[in-house]
C-alpha cells in the first residue's frame, strides 16, 4: 500500500482539496486498494481541543462542483511519527516544507516533497485563504495530483 499525507497550513483548504481529488483519481483508475490517503495540518489554528474545524466551506463547494465529497473530514495536525508511517508527505507551499522538516525532525529519507514539483513546477499551490480564487487552488491540486499519480505509477512499473 502507498500511504501519502497532503499537507498545508490548516488543514481546511488546500491539503483536504489534493486529499480527496486524489482518492477520485486512484478510486477511478480502479486503484483504491493500493493507496491511503489523508490529509494534516503543520498549525494548530483550525484545531481546538480534540477536534478540528471541517473543510472550509469554499473549499468544500469547489470540490463538490466536481462532485467530490470531503463529508466528516476534519483538520488534525501532523504529528513526527506521521513521517515514519507515510512513503510521501507532500506539502502546498515552501513554508509547509520547512515546516514539515521541523516537525519531522529532518526528511533523510526523501519523502518531503512539494505537490507543484510533480508537475514540474517549482512554485506553491494558490493559497485560496488569502486569493479568495478557489477555482484556481482546485486546478492546480488536479495538476499536481495527477503529475503524483503519473509519477508513482511509473516509479512502480519500473520496479517490478
Amino acid at each position: 500500500m502507498i500511504k501519502i499525507l497532503f499537507v498545508c497550513h490548516g488543514n481546511i483548504c488546500r491539503s483536504p482539496m489534493a486529499e480527496f481529488v486524489l482518492k477520485d483519481m486512484v478510486e477511478k483508475c480502479g486503484l483504491s486498494d493500493l493507496f491511503y490517503i489523508a490529509s494534516a495540518a503543520t498549525s494548530t489554528e483550525e484545531i481546538w481541543g480534540d477536534r478540528g474545524n471541517p473543510v472550509y466551506p469554499p473549499a468544500k463547494k469547489e470540490l463538490a462542483k466536481h462532485g467530490l465529497s470531503c463529508e466528516g473530514k476534519y483538520a488534525v495536525q501532523l504529528k513526527r511519527e506521521d513521517y515514519k508511517k507515510y512513503d510521501y508527505l507532500i506539502g502546498m507551499d515552501s513554508a509547509n516544507i520547512r515546516n514539515m522538516e521541523r516537525m519531522c525532525g529532518g526528511d533523510p529519507d526523501r519523502k518531503i516533497h512539494k505537490l507543484m514539483a510533480f508537475a514540474g513546477r517549482n512554485r506553491d499551490v494558490a493559497d485560496p485563504w488569502y486569493t479568495g480564487d478557489f477555482r484556481t487552488t482546485f486546478n492546480d491540486v488536479v495538476e499536481g495530483c495527477s503529475g503524483f499519480l503519473e509519477c508513482v505509477m511509473t516509479e512502480r512499473v519500473n520496479e517490478l
